[in-house]
């Protein structure tokens, strides 16, 4: 199990007084002092899974030309038309994914292409399963090209979510499933597939990032 490397610093910041919890009370002989040291472990061991970064079939299997597949873990909030003043210009189908707490937050690209824009937005704190956190929260904004097909994919942070690591830029060509950036503590992810596609879940599925297939471009 990998950890990404944005939760070093995380993991870290709770051992030190565990570490000095633990050493006092061996070297007083105070037993409640050590027992002070597992509130902060405790803590140091919450953050290695919530960075955590599991490998998926993806990873081991190029995944076919014609599938779109879950950015991230969690439950769909979305899944077909689009929210109102949600999507991008266009005529696009939404399938919008709640990641909670105790989910996998490292992203994945959701399709294979070259970035052809990459911005960020500032804003409000929302809790992300509401449907204005989509325009109102924090939030970044990934278009991608393949050819004539076109996916756009936003990470929107939540109540908790504080900060947006992506790691992309245009220019970029990603494969689909490719790890692209996390969000810090709940979030929720957009993506958006032509009218071409065929969305392939359904609102409340459990998806898994790089495996489950959320939409298929019609003639595979």
């Amino acid at each position: 199990m990998h950890i990404d490397r944005a939760g070093w610093p995380f993991l870290a910041v709770p051992l030190a007084p565990a570490a000095v919890a633990t050493a006092l009370g061996r070297s007083t002989g105070r037993r409640a002092l050590r027992l002070a040291a597992w509130p902060w472990l405790a803590l140091s061991a919450y953050m290695a899974l919530f960075f955590r970064d599991p490998d998926r079939r993806c990873d081991r299997h190029p995944p076919a030309a014609e599938d779109v597949l879950a950015p991230a873990d969690g439950v769909v909030m979305v899944a077909g038309e689009p929210q109102p003043d949600v999507a991008p210009d266009g005529d696009w189908q939404q399938v919008s994914i709640f990641l909670s707490v105790v989910d996998v937050h490292v992203n994945r690209s959701p399709y294979r292409g070259e970035v052809t824009a990459s911005t960020y937005q500032p804003g409000s704190f929302l809790a992300a399963y509401r449907k204005e956190s989509a325009h109102l929260n924090e939030r970044s904004e990934i278009w991608l090209r393949d050819g004539d097909r076109q996916v756009v994919f936003r990470q929107v942070v939540g109540a908790l979510a504080r900060r947006i690591v992506t790691r992309v830029q245009p220019g970029e060509r990603l494969a689909t499933g490719q790890r692209m950036g996390l969000m810090k503590f709940g979030s929720r992810m957009d993506v958006f597939v032509p009218r071409s596609c065929t969305v392939t879940v359904s609102k409340g599925q459990r998806v898994r990032g790089g495996e489950t297939v959320i939409a298929r471009w019609s003639g595979s």
